[in-house]
C-alpha cells in the first residue's frame, strides 16, 4: 500500500502522516494496525492509530534522521501490513512447551510483548543468567503476568 502525504509537526516535536481513509480501510479490522513503514528507503516498524479523528502514522526524531525528512516534506510512504514474526530461541520455545499455560499465554502476546521477552532472554551474558530469565519469562506468563 503506498500514499503521497505530507510530513506534519503536531505540537512542538510529534510528527507524523496523515493517512488516507481508503488506504486505512485497506489495513483491515485492527484499532491500531501494525505497519512496516518505508520512507525515502528506510523502514521502520510502526503503528496507524486514530488521533483527533485522524489516522495518523508516527514517525520518530530517530526515524526522521534515518529517513532524512523533516515536518513540511512531502514524500512517498509505502506500508507493509505482513504479519510479524519473532523469532523464539530454541531454549526457551522448550521451556513455553513444558508449560503449556505460560505458551498458551506467550502466543496470545502482541508482537512486541513477545519480542520484549525474546529480547530479555537474548541479552543475557551468561548462561546462568539467561536461565534464569527464562524461568521468570515462563512464571509470569503463567500467572498471566506476561
Amino acid at each position: 500500500m503506498n500514499f503521497r502525504a505530507t510530513l506534519l509537526l503536531k505540537g512542538k516535536t510529534a510528527t507524523g502522516f496523515q493517512v488516507p481513509l481508503e488506504v486505512v480501510a485497506g489495513l483491515g479490522s485492527s484499532k491500531k494496525p501494525a505497519v512496516l513503514a518505508t520512507i525515502n528507503g528506510h523502514t521502520y516498524r510502526s503503528s496507524v492509530a486514530s488521533m483527533g479523528g485522524v489516522f495518523m502514522l508516527p514517525v520518530s526524531a530517530e526515524q526522521r534522521a534515518n529517513a532524512g525528512v523533516t515536518a513540511g516534506n512531502e514524500v512517498d510512504v509505502e506500508l507493509d501490513t505482513e504479519p510479524r514474526d519473532v523469532t523464539v530461541p530454541a531454549d526457551f520455545a522448550a521451556a513455553l512447551d513444558v508449560d503449556i499455560g505460560a505458551r498458551r499465554r506467550f502466543d496470545t502476546l502482541s508482537y512486541s510483548n513477545r519480542l520484549r521477552h525474546v529480547v530479555s532472554v537474548e541479552g543475557a551474558k551468561t548462561d546462568e543468567t539467561r536461565q534464569r530469565r527464562i524461568a521468570k519469562s515462563v512464571s509470569d506468563l503463567r500467572e498471566g503476568r506476561g
